[in-house]
């Protein structure tokens, strides 16, 4: 997978490191991967959708050992059920100042899922990649100023926007399954987006 330019890794002195967890399955309605939306009420990244993910403990193992531990925690993904496919480059989130490895995995054994921490976690979805690539989904967003912030999702109650989104869509292509879409569809990001967001 190319590193996309805004993602490329540039970490600063004391990045911290994270993963994330791309997790594929065979849901009810075709292949589909698993997002998290966090709860409103945090302090970072409230209300955003996400990947199950969070920083590397140093306990865990490294990245793998993370993302599968969040996910557990985060979704009741059982470990076990799960098969591993590849480590991604390293992205480094200025932001936020975290360098984040997304790994990839197969969701051989899916188990039931729900949010694990309800003062973290306020949704957990299996979203159909089929969902995600229909144009009809698909947008820019731009903040007050008129800045083009990337590409979006409108899936399940959810925009999907920021790193996530710019992540899903290039997973999105080096799977093949993105479909065109009309780009210049550029929308404001809703003002509770915003609001939820200057926390950060």
């Amino acid at each position: 997978m190319t590193v996309p330019p805004l993602l490329s890794p540039e970490p600063e002195p004391g990045a911290r490191a994270a993963a994330v967890l791309i997790l594929f399955g065979e849901g009810p309605e075709g292949p589909d991967i698993l997002l998290t939306e966090r709860a409103a009420t945090l302090n970072k990244h409230a209300g955003q959708p996400a990947f199950p993910g969070g920083r590397i403990d140093p306990e865990d193992g490294g990245p793998v050992d993370a993302a599968l531990r969040e996910a557990w925690e985060e979704a009741g993904v059982e470990r076990a059920g799960v098969e591993v496919l590849a480590t991604l480059p390293e992205l480094y989130l200025r932001h936020s100042r975290h360098r984040v490895t997304p790994v990839a995995a197969w969701w051989r054994e899916p188990s039931e899922i729900a949010p694990g921490h309800p003062g973290e976690v306020a949704t957990v979805a299996r979203v159909p990649i089929a969902e995600l690539v229909d144009p009809a989904n698909r947008l820019m967003v731009r903040d007050p100023s008129g800045v083009r912030l990337g590409p979006a999702f409108e899936v399940r109650d959810m925009l999907v926007w920021g790193f996530t989104a710019g992540l899903l869509t290039e997973v999105l292509d080096a799977g093949g399954w993105n479909r065109p879409w009309d780009t210049e569809r550029v929308e404001d990001l809703p003002q509770k987006v915003l609001d939820l967001a200057a926390r950060d």
